[in-house]
């Protein structure tokens, strides 16, 4: 009896998931059919595109870089011992010289010891002198003379160091510069190595940035090369590389170079972001607006316009012009009259970008039509009219395009390598 109640309970699970299956099935293959109605009635239906011939532009080959901008030298002026300001010699944001004084400590027993030594001294110089006179007239042993003769080095060496003790009170400017801001002021009590100022040589200023290594090769001392920063948006800065380090890092496998740049009206700062450009020459090859192209993963491809009796079989890569196909239904009501024009997927080989154009390595040749702007609305050996799409103009690189080709050459904004997709 058990047995039996098993066997109807299994019996009634397998119905209800052979029903489940059924409905599944039922619901996918309408899902597939309302999909392929959709693809036919947009395939169907004619749209209007944009059109743009594919020409030769001008691309720069450039590398470009960030880097940061710091001064050829650049110190913060300290104290070596603890003690009193007496003076402050500068303001902020004073041009100096080397050598300038900046601060004075105080130095009250430093001039004591400086005159006490200098007695010392003197006095010394006296005696080594009038035993020297002795021994040499015999009246004195040699030795005798010569013990004076050391004392007297000693003595000018001990003012010697009185004397540098007392210049470690007065703080000069080891190079010609610009101070920064300082909080410094006559009486505050200086520890040693307190800060007391900023000072940057900012006659030339240095950029340091990376390279790949694939790129190492490209470089080389001298290379005129330019930079620009946000707070001047509209300047460039010339330079020159200075250096190229010798060691390749390994773990960002790039090399540092430096680049110097003449700063006489001050506007680089130190710390300044900067975007470094290294031009390598202009070429020309054929071009594509950026709107033009569109991707799949790593593969890019355009809609070539061309008569429907030059239309190929489908989205492959080279192939051209071959025996078309049934018109689909509907279709033909909307064809406008003469030459039906179809787009044709294919695919391509991109290259680097610039000024809103995209180099096109290969898929293409000069002179052939593709869709410009539009490219959202087409699908594959669809029927297209020529002219401005509904409700849209020409987007991204393709604003403001003449059909017929690009206008207009690009310019800077490319990347690293010649020929590199970004």
């Amino acid at each position: 009896m058990l047995r039996k109640h098993f066997f109807l309970v299994g019996a009634a699970a397998a119905l209800v998931l052979m029903v489940i299956a059924g409905g599944l099935m039922l619901v996918a293959n309408s899902a597939v059919k309302a999909k392929k109605a959709m693809g036919a009635g947009a395939a169907g239906r004619t749209v209007a595109v944009a059109a743009a011939v594919i020409s030769p532009q001008d691309f720069t080959d450039r590398i470009e870089a960030l880097g940061v901008a710091k001064a050829r030298q650049s110190v913060t002026v300290t104290s070596n011992t603890a003690e009193l300001i007496t003076k402050v010699l500068f303001h902020d944001g004073q041009s100096v010289s080397k050598g300038q004084v900046l601060v004075e400590l105080k130095g009250d027993e430093q001039d004591a010891a400086v005159a006490q030594a200098q007695s010392l001294a003197a006095q010394a110089r006296l005696d080594a002198a009038r035993w020297n006179d002795l021994a040499a007239k015999g009246y004195s042993p040699r030795v005798t003379a010569e013990r004076y003769q050391a004392a007297s080095v000693q003595a000018d060496a001990a003012l010697k160091a009185a004397q540098s003790r007392r210049l470690n009170r007065v703080i000069r400017a080891p190079f010609s510069g610009v101070v920064g801001l300082s909080d410094v002021a006559p009486g505050a009590l200086i520890a040693a190595g307190g800060p007391i100022v900023s000072l940057d040589d900012l006659a030339v200023v240095r950029i340091d940035f990376p390279v790949p290594d694939r790129f190492y090769a490209r470089l080389h001392k001298g290379m005129v090369l330019t930079a620009k920063v946000d707070a001047y948006p509209d300047a460039q800065f010339k330079g020159a590389v200075a250096e190229v380090d010798t060691r390749i890092d390994e773990r960002t496998r790039s090399v540092r170079a430096r680049a110097e740049f003449a700063n006489p009206d001050g506007r680089l700062r130190p710390g300044m972001l900067a975007k470094v450009v290294v031009e390598q020459g202009v070429r020309s090859a054929l071009a594509a607006p950026e709107a033009a192209v569109q991707f799949e993963g790593e593969q890019a491809f355009v809609f070539t316009i061309v008569k429907d009796d030059e239309k190929g079989d489908g989205p492959v890569a080279g192939q051209r012009p071959g025996k078309p196909k049934k018109m689909p239904e509907g279709m033909a009501a909307n064809a406008p009259k003469g030459p039906k024009m179809i787009a044709h997927r294919q695919t391509i080989v991109v290259g680097a970008r610039q000024n809103g154009y995209v180099e096109v390595v290969s898929g293409l040749r000069a002179g052939e039509t593709i869709v410009g702007d539009g490219m959202n609305r087409v699908q594959p050996n669809q029927a297209v009219r020529v002219g401005k799409p509904d409700g849209a103009g020409f987007g991204g690189a393709g604003r403001g395009h003449r059909p017929g080709g690009p206008s207009g050459a690009p310019g800077a904004g490319g990347k690293w390598s010649k020929g590199a997709a970004e």
